[in-house]
């Protein structure tokens, strides 16, 4: 299994529309490295649902439900995107100011490449994230 944090703010797409939806397509990524990391998602694997510009935290726990295949908000086939559903909300949410101070997360592609909307997390950090969360 792998782990990943992907990135949504919440008044385009939240965490509660996520849950009432049941489940989405994770679209319109148009970074090069995002949209490698949505190739590598498996079916089972855990990514960080986190609000960013607003609130700039994590909320709760969604699964890849669906490989990547083409994007269907794009014309362009080197785009893709995943299935992924809810999870488990968060019990409180996790604040980027948390993630800056806890000595674990230090190294964590949140943080390095801030900008890069699904980011890779080690099993280490999803497990620290996790443990502040729930």
């Amino acid at each position: 299994m792998q782990y990943w944090l992907i990135k949504s703010e919440p008044d385009v797409y939240s965490w509660d529309d996520f849950q009432r939806d049941g489940s989405t397509f994770w679209d319109g990524v148009r970074n090069y490295q995002a949209r490698n990391n949505l190739r590598a998602m498996r079916k089972g694997d855990k990514a960080l649902f986190y609000h960013s510009n607003i609130g700039k935290e994590i909320v709760g726990i969604a699964k890849v439900i669906g490989t990547a295949y083409p994007d269907p908000t794009s014309d362009d086939e080197q785009w893709v995107c995943v299935d992924v559903a809810p999870h488990k909300p968060f019990k409180k949410p996790v604040s980027l100011d948390i993630i800056k101070a806890t000595p674990a997360l230090a190294q964590i592609g949140l943080l390095k490449q801030s900008r890069l909307s699904v980011v890779a997390l080690t099993k280490e950090e999803y497990e620290t994230l996790c443990a502040l969360g729930l």
